[in-house]
């Protein structure tokens, strides 16, 4: 099997399981410490709807209200390079590193449409977006904290370094996966051994689930069920 098969039959199967049954098979397979790999609660889904993201981390750090750094249309370009020279599906995910996080937006429909040009799906901000009903048209998957209506001084930075998303570390290439539950980095395991996690969180939830429905359960009963 190809590299591209490969991707593209991991990318199919992650697109199966959603986000917290996926975050729990990682836990189950040991593979990172608990408190880490997740999106804290303020980067939000935009658009539920859309179901799924699963796609391959492109960088950059931008500044929207300060301009301690010098608007380059370069760096610009140097994001559509690295878009497009992603593995696809291609994620952008884009870190605030001036002074005014509340205050503008990094991405709206221009943004969209080249990014969606060049192979993105989605765009991960730890700033606001806009253009709400354009790029909901586009199927770009959203995820930020909210809304604005300015972009401001908005500029690239730098592209293709690790950058820090309400504290949720992303690196150039991770695999990302998102619903409207909240977003995760998928870590480099064996992807055999975490769909054989899935199905025992599967399995493990819907036993247990199905024996609180039931006409045996009681608090003393639970107890030996629960932590199983």
């Amino acid at each position: 099997m190809s590299p591209r098969q490969q991707i593209t039959e991991h990318i199919s199967y992650l697109e199966t399981v959603d986000t917290p049954t996926l975050s729990n098979a990682i836990e189950d397979l040991k593979v990172r410490p608990r408190s880490e790999g997740f999106a804290p609660v303020s980067i939000r889904c935009l658009f539920p709807e859309f179901g799924r993201m699963c796609g391959y981390a492109v960088t950059a750090q931008v500044e929207t209200v300060s301009e301690m750094s010098p608007l380059s249309k370069g760096a610009f370009i140097d994001l559509f390079t690295a878009v497009d020279r992603s593995p696809r599906p291609a994620v952008v995910v884009m870190q605030e590193i001036g002074g005014s996080p509340d205050l503008a937006a990094h991405c709206g429909e221009v943004m969209a449409t080249i990014f969606t040009k060049f192979g993105a799906i989605g765009v991960v901000s730890d700033c606001g977006v806009r253009d709400l009903p354009e790029v909901r048209s586009m199927g770009m998957h959203y995820f930020a904290r909210g809304t604005v209506a300015s972009h401001a001084s908005f500029h690239i930075v730098r592209v293709g370094v690790p950058v820090q998303i309400g504290g949720f570390v992303v690196k150039p290439g991770d695999l990302l996966h998102g619903d409207e539950n909240g977003l995760i980095t998928v870590p480099e395991c064996d992807m055999g051994a975490l769909a054989r996690a899935v199905d025992d969180v599967r399995n493990r939830e819907r036993k247990l689930m199905d024996f609180v429905r039931g006409g045996e359960c009681t608090i003393e009963s639970l107890r030996d069920r629960f932590l199983e």
